[in-house]
């Protein structure tokens, strides 16, 4: 069994005005069963929030730390927790 969990990423790096979320959650649809948000901090980073089963969300997790990614992804920091759910789908905000 593959339990569902919830991680939040934060990307440092040059990550914004470059298409960035845009990949995030086009990889996140490729994944599958994800759903969560990426969305600009104004600090220049980049917080991405997924919830699924542990596995698609390490996928995700590990494509962000992948450089091929648009942009320069200088660093990811995550947490993990439980899912708390009310999302539909993966959105950019």
């Amino acid at each position: 069994m593959n339990e569902a969990v919830r991680v939040t990423a934060w990307v440092r790096g040059r990550v914004q005005e470059v298409g960035f979320r845009w990949f995030t959650r086009a990889n996140a649809l490729r994944i599958g069963e994800l759903t969560g948000f990426a969305v600009n901090l104004g600090d220049g980073r980049v917080q991405v929030v997924a919830e699924g089963p542990k596995e698609r969300c390490d996928a995700l997790l590990a494509w962000l730390r992948t450089g091929d990614t648009p942009g320069r992804v200088d660093g990811v920091t995550e947490i993990w927790d439980t899912p708390r759910g009310g999302y539909d789908g993966f959105e950019i905000r």
